[in-house]
């Protein structure tokens, strides 16, 4: 693959045989994150669990001190008081099944976190086929199907995101954006990787954080002293 100029001056900063602490490797992020729109930064974190077995999951959520930078919309699936406490909280799209029918229909895909009560889950269910793939149906772990649903809508809005693993037993998250600076994204990037230390499973077996790298969107990747995590 042909980089372009940026990227490979980006590149000649950061030493492909070192690993760095995570400060000095977010800073890297800052300086090689350099396109005209702001990047943002992203952190790739390999366990040495199986997510094959069930006992050996890893998933759930937090809320970043500092946000993500990125404007989310939430869809809340609920009725009644419920309603009303999603249309409060700053829900971008409340209704129950005429929501279901929507996306069902119209294949609307417009929001990017969905949010419902436990009673509706017999109705949220029917999409199972169509936001499962997406990353999009609501799960208890990651505090998406909730009866807080006011409170659940807040922490979307300020910053929380899900961590989980793909098939590969890799974490993908990002942390916010190259404009927060390294003092900012250490502090998220921190609170992520303790959120996944404390996730760590009984059976997992050996070093439970095999390798972790950050990079900008569209820069380099850098990669992070794994033992300095003590898991």
């Amino acid at each position: 693959m042909k980089h372009g100029k940026k990227y490979v001056d980006g590149a000649k900063l950061i030493d492909r045989t070192k690993f760095y602490d995570s400060e000095e490797a977010l800073d890297l992020c800052v300086k090689t994150g350099t396109k005209k729109f702001d990047e943002s930064v992203e952190v790739h974190v390999k366990l040495g669990v199986d997510s094959r077995h069930a006992d050996q999951q890893v998933r759930g959520a937090i809320v970043l001190p500092n946000g993500t930078g990125k404007t989310v919309r939430v869809l809340a699936i609920c009725k009644g008081d419920a309603a009303k406490e999603a249309e409060e909280a700053g829900a971008d799209f409340v209704g129950a099944e005429e929501m279901v029918q929507k996306i069902q229909n119209e294949n609307w895909m417009d929001f990017d976190i969905l949010i419902t009560s436990p009673d509706m889950m017999g109705l949220v269910g029917r999409l199972g086929k169509i936001l499962g793939p997406r990353g999009l149906m609501p799960n208890p772990k990651a505090g998406t199907v909730t009866r807080e649903i006011g409170k659940a809508i807040k922490e979307a809005k300020a910053g929380k995101i899900e961590y989980r693993l793909d098939k590969s037993n890799i974490i993908h998250c990002v942390i916010g954006k190259v404009s927060f600076g390294k003092e900012k994204l250490g502090e998220n990037f921190n609170a992520l990787l303790g959120a996944i230390v404390k996730a760590k499973p009984a059976a997992a077996k050996g070093q439970y954080i095999r390798s972790c790298v950050v990079a900008s969107t569209m820069g380099p990747g850098v990669r992070i002293n794994a033992n300095k995590f003590g898991a």
